[in-house]
């Protein structure tokens, strides 16, 4: 994807993402990732985000000192649900505290967490997307106006 915005294979326009978005490091593309194979993605996906949203905030902390969402290691799907929402409250609150309307992140066990514990931590309206589909919603078409 970055070699595509940097070579300008594809025109994006960061206006259609207008909302104050911050972005969310994942245990496995992150911290885990550094550890077994020596690189994490912190600064790429940040990267792309300039590239597509006009306005975004950093969580605190972040990178490598970010906490789990705590929707990962199968979490989702094991029935604890109320151990899940309890742990997931503090990133909720990490959230909540950079006053930003979307959350930002690329993995899929996040997004399924942060949807699922929205609602129960008075945040029904925070809008969660993938990485991906921020970049396809600031996507410019050839021949299309808006």
């Amino acid at each position: 994807m970055i070699t595509y915005i940097k070579d300008k294979r594809i025109k994006l326009d960061k206006t259609r993402n207008d909302a104050l978005t911050t972005y969310h490091d994942p245990c496995n593309h992150c911290r885990k990732a550094e550890r077994l194979f020596g690189h994490g993605y912190y600064e790429e996906p940040r990267w792309i985000l300039d590239q597509c949203v006009q306005q975004w905030v950093e969580m605190y902390p972040n990178r490598q000192h970010q906490i789990c969402c705590g929707g990962g290691g199968g979490t989702l799907i094991n029935g604890y649900n109320e151990e899940r929402i309890f742990y997931g409250r503090t990133k909720m609150e990490q959230i909540k505290a950079t006053g930003a309307s979307m959350v930002v992140v690329p993995c899929h066990s996040c997004h399924g967490q942060f949807e699922s514990i929205k609602s129960a931590c008075g945040m029904q309206e925070l809008k969660v997307k993938y990485l991906w589909e921020v970049v396809a919603d600031a996507l410019v078409l050839p021949g299309c106006d808006s």
